[in-house]
């Protein structure tokens, strides 16, 4: 049986609580576009979005590991397919559309710099003069400028659900700029799940990493309520952590965060009485969150992190080496944009010297921009 787009978004509607957003009502494409027979256009846009440079990218940058220590560390690539299938699990779960939450997920970190939020705050420095910095809009740039792949309009031309939804991106570490796109209305179910499912795979995957790293050890978690909380769940009382045994209490961590973000999501939703997409954007506050106890044994988690982990020497090291690489490398195109490959001195007289140079640096994987530097500042290096 063939099911055509009209058959997919009948299925869709029927499929879906009344509050989730349904592709055939979305407001459309910033440019005339021709959708496909047997595709949504959210399957479209997660399509055209696993396609471009900018994602395949992704794989060589950094998470909170630089790319070379070690291949069983998480990147940029492998946090966002960890973001995607958490966001789908909740959106499955709570009747919103899985689609949208799927291609919203997969684009929310296109426009990270190499080596992290080091990287970022480099970037954000050399640019607070010139329009500054930050990758939640880099993303929307490059879904909608800077990924040049139809001869009939710039970007990919994405629906208005999808960039809305990457604009209102937010976590702890990122606070979105909405202005041209509703900024009185909070972000939808699907896009506040996607905010939710970054936050629980960088806390559940940092914490891995942090052990399998041998920076966070099983002792230095001890009075972490979480933590207790899985070992007691997991019947660990060894001295040592085997890798059999981190999988699978990282595996109950995940579970957990997943299973009370559900249920305290749905009570919310039902006490709110929401009926549509747009009641859940105009409540004064995000129908979706843990419960107050999850949420407060969370905090000390994510807090426990932030001072053993993302603090840590070897950490901090490379984030000091991050600094010096961007901003060698700002510096020497910004004193002779000659040295610019051809392809992107083409645009400064459009964007800028700075924004060029930007967007040059942005989309460097860790490893270009560390061999780049040596071509650029070794005098024994080849250019």
């Amino acid at each position: 049986m063939y099911f055509d787009r009209q058959k997919l978004e009948e299925l869709e509607d029927k499929a879906l609580a009344p509050y989730a957003v349904r592709s055939k009502d979305s407001k459309g494409r910033a440019y005339l576009d021709t959708e496909p027979d047997y595709r949504t256009a959210f399957q479209r846009d997660r399509d055209r979005i696993l396609h471009t440079t900018a994602f395949r990218r992704l794989e060589y940058k950094t998470q909170v590991f630089i790319n070379f220590e070690g291949d069983y560390f998480r990147t940029r690539l492998t946090h966002t397919l960890e973001v995607a299938q958490i966001g789908q699990t909740l959106a499955r779960a709570l009747g919103a559309n899985e689609d949208l939450v799927e291609t919203i997920c997969l684009a929310h970190d296109l426009g990270h710099s190499p080596f992290g939020h080091s990287g970022e705050v480099a970037l954000a420095r050399l640019m607070k003069d010139y329009g500054g910095f930050d990758h939640n809009k880099q993303s929307l740039r490059i879904v909608t400028e800077l990924e040049q792949r139809y001869p009939e309009f710039p970007g990919l031309n994405l629906t208005w659900e999808v960039r809305e939804g990457m604009v209102k991106h937010e976590s702890e570490y990122d606070i979105s700029d909405a202005r041209a796109y509703d900024p009185n209305l909070r972000g939808n179910l699907e896009t506040q799940i996607c905010n939710v499912a970054d936050e629980m795979a960088y806390t559940s995957h940092d914490l891995d990493d942090g052990l399998r790293s041998g920076m966070i050890t099983p002792q230095m978690l001890a009075g972490i309520e979480l933590w207790q909380v899985l070992a007691e769940t997991s019947n660990w009382h060894a001295p040592q952590l085997e890798d059999l045994e981190r999988h699978r209490m990282i595996r109950q961590l995940v579970g957990l965060m997943v299973t009370d973000m559900i249920e305290a999501t749905d009570k919310r939703l039902k006490d709110s009485a929401v009926k549509s997409p747009l009641d859940i954007q105009k409540l004064k506050i995000n129908v979706i969150g843990y419960s107050e106890d999850a949420q407060r044994r969370n905090r000390e988690l994510k807090d426990f992190l932030y001072a053993n982990m993302y603090n840590h020497y070897r950490v901090v090291r490379m984030a000091v080496k991050a600094e010096r690489v961007i901003t060698d490398l700002f510096n020497a195109y910004k004193a002779e944009p000659a040295i610019l490959p051809d392809s992107v001195q083409t645009f400064i007289d459009k964007r800028g010297l700075e924004r060029t140079i930007c967007d040059y640096i942005a989309g460097m994987t860790d490893r270009f921009a560390i061999e780049e530097h040596q071509k650029l500042f070794n005098p024994l290096e080849k250019p």
